[in-house]
């Protein structure tokens, strides 16, 4: 296949930028980031307007960008992989003489919003959680050690408290608390898909922990951090964080986790590892969305 730098498009679409900036994902991370802005509200309210509009838009054009410089950077690893070959840079959609400036743009205008137009700490921790994902995490530790998505994982963990600064200029402990539920989300959520994609990473010569350590090995640990994250998902009720609503959410959806993780480990069903990935994400947003119901509708004791 010809590289985009070789061949680039006369007439790149969209699309194309669209799908440069994985919205997929960004989606996701931005239900996060705006739970933490609405959970950050004391007493429960509406988060200001004007800081919920500037902090989304800056926010999630944060996100792309750092999306979009992954995709830059891994263009050659994404060619032989089957789940990526389809980007837009490796089928030449887009050449990266358009796509750097583009993610220039993003870049810049980004953190402009977010620091004149939100609050300066959040335009720092966006930043430094941009240097973390887009280049600690993209250029280094992906290709240095198996334990990359668990280390490189605290990057992607960031959105919630961003989302609080926005609001609240300032670092809670709660806030730090949904950062790290998403950082022991990370590993079992990201290992069951190696699991499947595992030959795939095999030949891009990326050391996922399935491709160093084998599938048995990394089955065992998706079983292990899942078990560690039913733990650390009951924190919010355990510090007077959340009530009932949201401990009885976490538990039926910790124990969904788990029964995957169970079944994973033990059982032999090739489709499990995607049936794992798939819960992971359903897992996150329902258990954020429980964290917001259960700040608006607080119930801590059962009705005698």
């Amino acid at each position: 296949m010809e590289t985009t730098e070789e061949n680039p498009s006369e007439a790149a679409h969209w699309r194309d930028y669209l799908a440069l900036t994985k919205p997929g994902v960004v989606s996701l991370l931005m239900v996060t980031a705006v739970a933490g802005m609405f959970l950050a509200t004391d007493p429960p309210g509406m988060v200001p307007v004007d800081t919920l509009v500037w902090s989304i838009l800056g926010l999630s054009l944060a996100m792309m960008a750092s999306a979009a410089i992954n995709q830059i950077m891994d263009r050659k690893i994404d060619a032989v992989m089957k789940r990526t070959e389809r980007r837009p840079i490796v089928t030449g959609r887009l050449d990266i003489r358009r796509a750097i400036p583009f993610t220039l743009m993003l870049t810049l205008v980004s953190l402009a919003i977010l620091y004149f137009l939100v609050n300066p700490l959040t335009a720092v921790l966006t930043l430094g959680g941009f240097i973390g994902y887009a280049f600690v995490y993209t250029l280094w530790l992906k290709r240095a050690t198996p334990q990359n998505i668990v280390i490189g994982g605290l990057a992607g963990a960031l959105p919630p408290l961003l989302g609080w600064t926005a609001v609240t200029g300032e670092v809670h402990p709660y806030a730090l608390l949904l950062v790290l539920i998403i950082f022991v989300w990370t590993p079992p959520h990201f290992w069951a898909l190696a699991i499947h994609r595992v030959d795939e990473y095999a030949e891009a010569e990326i050391p996922m922990l399935p491709v160093t350590h084998g599938v048995a090995f990394t089955r065992s640990s998706v079983l292990y951090y899942t078990v560690l994250l039913f733990i650390t998902s009951l924190l919010p009720w355990l510090t007077g964080m959340s009530g009932l609503i949201y401990l009885g959410s976490a538990l039926v959806l910790g124990l969904i986790f788990l029964a995957h993780a169970l079944h994973l480990r033990f059982g032999d069903d090739p489709r499990r590892p995607m049936k794992t990935f798939g819960y992971s994400i359903t897992y996150l947003f329902v258990l954020f969305a429980a964290l917001l119901v259960d700040h608006y509708i607080p119930v801590h004791s059962l009705p005698l």
